[in-house]
């Protein structure tokens, strides 16, 4: 073995300890309470107790929410970066500072805000009771839940699909409209396919934070929606039953993985026109 190759293996321990401390260990640990019962004893009781419809309601419910959520933020994010990717290099580098400037703020803020504009007391209602309108009930709705999570992940859809068609050659977007192209034809047929990478990349970090989130749904939906993230969090802040939450977070950590595979199937890696 020659020196350099033993330098790039040197360099790739870290990363490997950090791995198997950070990630292998608490996957390991999650598997073994899944699996155990309080005493340590294995048991399948826990995997078994989500077959009840309590808990499939929940784990339907956070499917729902997230995969609306998803295409939202898909409908929306798709012709902002396409606008954005149209633009002067320099222009590009302020829209995209400005699409990610309110993750510069805590998580929180973003959704007591939100907390503030949708009450029933919020700044809409006031707006609309200036204007002798009827208010309208946003706060504590599956709409606001929903809306929480397109506020919040929108940024991660825009920035990956932005930086695939930035990588496309205006050359291709001409040559498409010489041979006789619409301009939505461009759009449908040359740039979506270029760009499919970035949407895959978009929809996979948008629809896992939102199937496990859990913050946004307690306090846009006052806790009247419960989804994987707050059961989750009630097994382990408020019943403590740790293996019960365990089994949960064994599932869902299936689902997001199940999710990503079937994603990337589809997905083509080198950015070209899928036939």
């Amino acid at each position: 073995m020659t020196k350099k190759n033993i330098l790039k293996q040197a360099a790739a321990y870290p990363h490997i300890v950090w791995s198997v401390i950070f990630i292998v260990a608490p996957l390991l640990f999650v598997a073994y309470y899944a699996f155990t019962n309080k005493e340590g004893v294995f048991t399948l009781a826990n995997i078994g107790q989500l077959a009840q419809a309590t808990y499939l309601e929940v784990f339907l419910r956070s499917v729902c929410f997230a995969f609306l959520a998803t295409v939202i933020c898909f409908v929306i994010a798709y012709p902002v970066a396409y606008f954005i990717s149209r633009t002067s290099p320099s222009t590009q580098k302020i829209l995209v500072m400005l699409v990610m400037l309110p993750q510069w703020l805590n998580f929180l803020i973003r959704t007591y805000s939100w907390m503030a504009i949708l009450e029933d007391t919020g700044i809409i209602n006031t707006v609309l009771d200036f204007l002798s309108l009827e208010p309208l009930h946003m706060i504590n709705t599956p709409g606001a839940v929903i809306l929480g999570m397109v506020y919040n992940f929108l940024p991660y859809m825009i920035i990956p699909i932005h930086s695939s068609m930035t990588k496309i050659d205006n050359r291709v977007l001409e040559a498409a409209s010489d041979l006789g192209c619409s301009p939505f034809k461009v759009v449908t047929k040359v740039v979506f396919p270029l760009s499919l990478s970035g949407v895959i990349s978009g929809i996979t970090m948008v629809f896992v934070p939102s199937i496990s989130t859990f913050y946004i749904s307690q306090k846009l939906g006052g806790g009247n929606f419960d989804l994987i993230g707050d059961s989750i969090e009630r097994q382990f802040q408020t019943t403590y039953d740790y293996n019960m939450g365990a089994a949960m977070s064994f599932v869902l950590m299936l689902l997001i993985i199940a999710s990503m595979a079937i994603m990337n199937k589809y997905s083509d890696d080198e950015g070209g026109v899928i036939v």
